[in-house]
């Protein structure tokens, strides 16, 4: 399932350092913008302690396999990046590609570090690319407006008329400088109408707060200020420090890096943290299947069924799909494994109905 996050932001605010602590891909990091022209892609491993209570309890002779997801480091974007600015065109067109945005904002001072607009305010940084981004999805909006009018009125057509209500709510918001993800939409229909426009606004959105190594684990003023920027958007914030997120992918061993991570006071990397939470952005989940042969994890999208989810380890499952046999990881860690969760009544039957849910171990009985 190739789904990709896209990490943008202005130039010279961390993106291409984060990129390359998340990946072993090595985006160039220099201190001046544009340094990463083309669109870097890195498939990044999804932390999942569970893995390794299962490869544990299973000794699986191919290994533990994690799943991935796909993250995409965009060049550095300037204002005017809507009217082709800088590297505006090539900037819009690698983001319209991506499923979710990482959008990365500096909250640090350096005085060695160039900030393009010449000072540190990351709230503005925001509303900047916001801008940008409003500005390229409000010339979408208006040429399909101006094609939905025709149609509707030319031959009644029921889905344009849809459409066209549904074009009209977003160019009210999007000329009023918000983005389209605010609009609330009335029904299903209007919110399947919405699907097909791909504006860029309308992704799902992260901001990741890049700070000091001060300001880790409490944030920061500024981080405080980008809080209250974004408190009316559906939209997650996190904060780590890029600089230290490189120190730490240096260290070689897992001991080395937890060590280094209790000294700062943190439990976890903000490595980690970004990429669970990029994976929860897409709205992906994730179900394990676990035997003496491999352990491994298969990513779904949140709302698949049985057969569906069959079909992510080979389209013949889903297609010949009979059945479904269903552990709670809960179960099988807390019994020791199948045979035991079988023993005890804890393995389930299910039908092409049964909604999968996240951490369920699963094996598929299909006939083609």
């Amino acid at each position: 399932m190739s789904l990709q996050c896209g990490i943008v932001g202005l130039p010279n605010v961390g993106k291409s350092t984060l990129f390359n602590c998340l990946s072993n891909a090595k985006a160039q990091s220099a201190n001046f913008p544009f340094c990463t022209i083309e669109p870097n892609v890195g498939v990044i491993t999804v932390p999942d302690e569970r893995l390794i209570k299962l490869g544990e309890i299973c000794k699986p002779e191919r290994g533990v396999i994690p799943t991935t997801v796909e993250i995409v480091d965009i060049a550095g974007l300037v204002k005017g990046a809507s009217k082709g600015e800088g590297l505006g065109n090539k900037f819009l067109a690698n983001i319209r590609e991506t499923d979710a945005i990482i959008h990365v904002l500096r909250c640090f001072d350096d005085e060695n570090v160039v900030h393009v607009d010449g000072s540190v305010n990351p709230v503005r940084d925001k509303e900047i690319i916001d801008a940008e981004l409003q500005l390229k999805d409000l010339e979408t909006v208006e040429s399909r407006i101006q094609k939905c009018e025709k149609a509707a009125k030319a031959g009644g057509d029921k889905n344009a008329k849809l459409q066209l209500e549904v074009l009209v709510k977003y160019r009210e918001a999007l000329s009023q400088g918000k983005n389209a993800r605010t609009v609330e939409l009335e029904n299903k229909d209007q919110e399947l109408a919405a699907k097909d426009l791909f504006l860029l606004t309308n992704k799902p959105v992260m901001y990741v707060c890049n700070v000091d190594e001060g300001a880790a684990v409490t944030g920061n003023a500024y981080v405080e200020q980008v809080k209250e920027a974004v408190k009316d958007e559906d939209a997650q914030v996190l904060v780590l420090a890029a600089k230290i997120e490189s120190e730490i992918a240096e260290l070689e061993t897992y001991e080395e890096r937890q060590m280094f991570l209790e000294e700062i006071g943190l439990q976890e990397s903000g490595v980690n943290r970004l990429i669970k939470a990029a994976y929860a952005l897409l709205n992906l989940r994730t179900f394990l299947t676990a035997g003496s042969d491999e352990v491994r994890a298969w990513t779904f999208k949140a709302g698949y069924k049985a057969p569906q989810c069959a079909g992510v380890i080979h389209t013949d499952f889903e297609r010949g799909f009979i059945r479904a046999e269903v552990i709670k990881y809960e179960d099988f860690v807390t019994l020791g494994g199948e045979a035991q969760c079988r023993a005890a009544g804890k393995l389930a039957t299910e039908g092409k109905d049964y909604l999968v849910q996240d951490g369920d171990i699963m094996h598929f009985l299909f006939n083609v």
